[in-house]
């Protein structure tokens, strides 16, 4: 479990809870949904007050649509995607061994709380310790959709980001793995 997760430093993604200035045409993540296109900054009047919002349009193929009143957006964890040059660091922490913890109710307590850090890193860290776990043992029900979810969000932030299909960034989130296997097989 991480550090940045627990409460013992800050999440690797700086940008996480910061104040966010974003503006129409930005691609951002919203946490739980991934990648989003910044469609526009609308004023609406909500209970006779002036309230502007970020349109947000959700890039994961159902094109599903949101409005966030923008002074919420850095709280609930709206940030700005990675950049391209930390691509290289998202996949090398799919291949760092993670510690796992050995009942159920605590991994779920863990990953809850690196999800709702919003960090892809954090994702990375659920993908990349639910993977070595299934490996040795069947994963429960809610695991598997865990590890499933964590999987699809940090497939789409890297394909957002990379400009390449999810096919591909599937393919690296893949080769990164399988990397960690191999690293920890015995040589005979």
């Amino acid at each position: 479990m991480s550090a940045s997760a627990l409460g013992h430093g800050p999440a690797p993604v700086s940008r996480v809870r910061s104040t966010l200035k974003l503006a129409a045409g930005d691609r951002a993540i919203y946490p739980g949904l991934g990648p989003c296109l910044i469609a526009s900054i609308e004023k609406r009047t909500v209970d006779a007050r002036v309230v502007v919002f970020y349109q947000l349009i959700v890039l994961d193929g159902s094109r599903g649509e949101l409005f966030i009143p923008v002074e919420k957006a850095g709280p609930i964890g709206v940030r700005l995607m990675i950049k391209k040059s930390e691509i290289p660091k998202l996949l090398a922490r799919l291949q760092e061994r993670v510690n796992i913890a050995d009942n159920w109710k605590e991994r779920a307590s863990d990953n809850s709380k690196l999800f709702t850090s919003g960090s892809p890193f954090d994702l990375a860290e659920i993908v990349s310790s639910l993977t070595e776990l299934s490996g040795t043992r069947s994963l429960t029900v809610g695991e598997a959709r865990t590890l499933e979810r964590a999987r699809r969000l940090l497939v789409c932030e890297i394909s957002e980001v990379m400009e390449e299909t999810k096919s591909a960034a599937e393919e690296q989130v893949d080769q990164a793995l399988r990397a960690r296997i191999q690293e920890c097989e015995p040589v005979l």
